[in-house]
């Protein structure tokens, strides 16, 4: 294949250290440890796909064999490096670890280690997608790791870090290689751009940018593939759409308006041309929430920089919407968007999922003015069209709830009242709710309570579902909402803390009382556990 044929991803792929972008730190540091031959037996690449990992690995064999590593950043003079870049060096052993995951692989792997290298400075062994090897493989690489012969040097590369095990790890010198900043990529683009006399919109290598999410790899796939199928001479930001099914947020502004003109028959219609243009239900989810965080923090985002989230017109009108709306809607909307995901894949037909969320958000705001909405008209909007007994079991719903009408007061039917945390642990032990008490006493440190508002902290023993209990339990108790949230803060002790110093501090002033003294006298072997003060 000549060089003029190869994918890009391929024709640009760095060879040396000066090639790589966004790691310059990185680099550096491992480029000097060669060059003052401190560099370690074991070195771990990790981070997503196409970031530059096996790149990484072999920029760093090159750089321990090259003959010419101490002059320059190995600039593929010598034949080791050429050997290396062609994949056929003696001495350099690439193993993928999807395919070879046994440890019959790894045994072999060691008993070849044992030979010093044919004709470089050090046999190197890079192993690419390492987490996948199996723990028996794992076990027998440790001592051959830790301790391996100075011409022997290791290259892990790894997708999921976690997944292998500490014992490897801490034998390694560990990189996270970060996803590259957008702008950093989009001028790497636009210089290759350059380089192959092609001609492309600035938005639409930003776009490329924004799909590619910080993958150099997938950046040049992506230009590769857009560029091979536009066959006019400018490549625009619209024919990039439509190469990759990119909807633009500009759609997802004008259904969020359909939305609060409650039309639902243009919401139907417009969401099923995006699903015809090929958004996936779920992919729609997510914009819908990439949508939904604009509105709440476009105060926070650059209109320019290098984030490229959003073109100037979708800038403008996601902060005129914004200004129409408070932070109470679109968590509320937030709110339900992650509950629809996390039930989308139990309908068989997930499109008909997403058009019942739709209708249901319609159905909630379509009382509620999109100019000068006030949290009094949503609080009784909410109230007017939602069941509260129906969704009062639903995690979601009750966590809107607990946001939007902490300061809410139902007509009391009971006389029952709560005011401090000694109230509370005995309305639970009237109302029987033994496990409640048992938190509040031993796993929960309060640091307020007042006026609905029970703010506290935690050990790890408290029950996963005690904010959910105890909320139920309140309204039902007192038919008012409460507040439930956790704090930073320390907190008071508990209430086992503070019987346990009680008991201590009894036990100590009995213990040097005269009767006990007396005691000790007759009885000298006794021991006293505890002390409990009785009525006369």
């Amino acid at each position: 294949m000549t060089n003029s044929s190869k994918v890009l991803a391929l024709k640009y792929r760095p060879q040396t250290f000066k090639d790589l972008i966004g790691h310059e730190e990185i680099a550096t540091t491992i480029y000097h440890s060669i060059k003052n031959k401190t560099s370690t037996n074991a070195f771990l690449f990790t981070g997503i796909r196409g970031i530059g990992k096996t790149t990484f690995a072999r920029i760093v064999a090159k750089s321990l064999n090259c003959e010419h590593a101490l002059e320059s950043k190995c600039e593929n003079k010598c034949d080791h490096c050429k050997s290396i870049t062609n994949s056929n060096h003696i001495d350099v052993l690439e193993m993928d670890a999807a395919s070879k995951t046994g440890v019959d692989d790894v045994r072999e792997l060691i008993e070849f280690s044992r030979y010093p290298p044919s004709v470089a400075k050090f046999k190197i062994f890079i192993i690419d997608e390492v987490h996948m090897l199996s723990k028996q493989a794992f076990n027998a690489l440790l001592k051959t790791l830790e301790e391996p012969p100075k011409y022997l040097k290791f290259i892990f590369a790894t997708t999921e870090v976690k997944k292998i095990p500490i014992t490897v790890i801490s034998r390694c010198q560990r990189y996270d290689l970060s996803r590259i900043k957008s702008e950093e990529l989009f001028n790497y683009l636009s210089n290759i751009i350059k380089k192959e006399k092609k001609f492309v919109e600035e938005n639409a290598i930003k776009l490329i940018v924004k799909i590619s999410e910080g993958s150099v790899r997938d950046a040049l796939s992506l230009l590769d593939r857009a560029t091979i199928s536009h066959k006019e001479n400018l490549l625009r930001f619209e024919d990039v759409q439509k190469i990759f099914g990119y909807v633009s947020k500009s759609s997802y502004i004008d259904l969020l308006e359909i939305i609060f003109s409650g039309d639902e028959k243009k919401i139907i219609n417009h969401y099923r041309n995006l699903y015809n243009s090929g958004i996936e239900p779920n992919l729609f989810l997510n914009d819908f929430l990439e949508i939904l965080y604009y509105l709440k923090n476009i105060s926070h985002l650059e209109k320019e920089g290098n984030n490229f989230l959003l073109n100037d017109t979708d800038y403008k009108k996601i902060t005129s919407l914004s200004k129409k709306l408070e932070s109470n809607d679109i968590f509320l909307f937030w709110e339900f968007t992650i509950k629809t995901l996390k039930e989308i894949n139990i309908v068989a037909n997930p499109n008909l999922l997403v058009e019942m969320f739709l209708i249901q958000l319609t159905h909630l705001k379509k009382k509620i003015p999109i100019d000068n909405i006030q949290k009094n008209i949503f609080e009784n909007t909410l109230t007017k069209n939602v069941d509260v007994k129906n969704i009062r079991n639903q995690d979601t719903i009750n966590q809107i709830k607990n946001i939007k009408q902490e300061d809410e007061k139902i007509e009391k039917k009971n006389n029952i009242e709560i005011n401090n945390l000694d109230d509370l642990i005995e309305i639970c032990l009237e109302k029987k709710e033994m496990k409640l008490k048992y938190d509040l006493e031993n796993n929960v440190n309060l640091v307020s309570f007042s006026d609905m508002n029970i703010e506290i902290s935690f050990n790890d023993k408290l029950n996963k579902n005690f904010v959910k209990d105890l909320s139920e339990k309140l309204y039902d108790w007192t038919k008012n909402r409460w507040l439930i949230s956790f704090s930073k803060e320390k907190g008071a002790m508990s209430e086992k803390e503070k019987k346990n110093i009680l008991k201590e501090k009894n036990i100590m002033e009995y213990k040097s009382s005269s009767g006990y003294k007396s005691l000790l006298k007759t009885f000298p072997d006794i021991e006293l556990i505890d002390v409990e003060n009785k009525d006369d």
